[in-house]
């Protein structure tokens, strides 16, 4: 298994196929109001270093980490169903993680749905343990965030 792991600065295809993937498949699971994941271009901004992961050469997952002032926020983390159980996700992880730390952040946060209970047994397994609502989450009516499920990590 030949796998790279690259910052990706601009909406490759690459970028809008994978995100095309993770939004059909939270769309299927979520009302609108209770997806929360960022825009193609808020992935772009500034505060935001996102990553593809290629797996023998061809875009196999992805992963954003959002840089705020006292922690970070892992965003967008998809896997393709063929590419999974192969250790990708966690490479992801690491990858986001590393990039955290190197900006000086000491908590890697994240929201994710009730529905994706293999990411939630992703992130339990590498060290996340669950929390409250944070940051803009905090503010959001509670029908909002009512199937989502918070975490952190120190890193």
């Amino acid at each position: 298994m030949n796998l790279t792991i690259e910052q990706v600065t601009a909406a490759t295809p690459e970028v809008h196929g994978l995100i095309g993937e993770l939004d059909a498949v939270l769309g299927a699971a979520y009302e609108p109001h209770q997806r929360h994941g960022l825009s193609i271009a808020q992935l772009f901004e500034p505060h935001v270093r996102f990553f593809v992961a290629r797996l023998d050469g061809l875009a196999a997952a992805c992963g954003g980490v959002a840089l705020f002032d006292d922690y970070a926020e892992v965003k967008r983390m998809y896997t393709r169903p063929a590419a999974r159980g192969r250790g990708l996700a966690k490479a992801v992880l690491r990858r986001l993680e590393e990039e955290a730390r190197t900006a000086g952040k000491t908590v890697l946060r994240l929201e994710t749905g009730d529905y994706q209970q293999e990411a939630v047994g992703l992130y339990r397994s590498v060290g996340f343990a669950g929390r409250g609502p944070f940051g803009h989450y905090a503010l959001m009516p509670a029908r909002n965030i009512e199937t989502s499920l918070f975490f952190e990590k120190p890193i």
